[in-house]
């Protein structure tokens, strides 16, 4: 079930009441506008995916800036997508227990995790992609191949930004479950 889909504190007598997520919310919010925006993307791979085809097999010809466009949408609908997926729990659980614990065990589980899992493997990536996206930026670096779209620190830039967003998802998650464990 959806985060944000979760019924009503009233409904539901293990939910938490809405102050105690503020913050989480908050941060919910970020990847939601996010996810929204960037799932424009998706039209824009189809409409040129298409347009590439019939440009190769109908008139015969192919431009590497059409292929390296759809390659930058791609790139962008998933990594800039991802803390929008987080957030619908919509990422693959590969876990023995998680389907069948309890909800005061779930809320363990996605806090530790979080917080010695996820968090650590976003702050390396972050430390590690950070150079090379500020280098890339600095010279504002060309092309991937001759001919195609000269703005390769746009792409360089998606790595950091990719870890930041899941960062901060899984900030909000800690907090949905710390406040959860520490409820009454």
């Amino acid at each position: 079930m959806s985060r944000e889909a979760a019924p009503p504190a009233e409904a539901d007598p293990g939910a938490l009441p809405p102050g105690d997520t503020v913050w989480a919310d908050r941060l919910d919010a970020l990847n939601r506008v996010v996810g929204q925006t960037v799932r424009w993307a998706v039209l824009g791979v189809m409409l040129i995916q298409f347009g590439a085809v019939v440009m190769r097999y109908v008139f015969g010809t192919s431009e590497i800036f059409v292929q390296e466009s759809i390659l930058y949408l791609h790139a962008f609908l998933f990594m800039l997508g991802a803390g929008y997926t987080l957030l619908h729990d919509g990422h693959v659980r590969v876990d023995i227990f998680y389907g069948e614990a309890g909800p005061r065990a779930r809320a363990w589980v996605d806090l530790l995790g979080t917080v010695f899992l996820l968090m650590p493997t976003c702050l390396a990536l972050i430390w590690y992609t950070l150079p090379s996206a500020i280098n890339s930026w600095s010279i504002l670096e060309g092309p991937i191949s001759v001919g195609g779209i000269p703005a390769s620190f746009l792409l360089k830039s998606l790595p950091p930004v990719f870890a930041g967003l899941i960062f901060i998802q899984g900030l909000a998650m800690a907090l949905r479950a710390a406040a959860w464990l520490h409820r009454p």
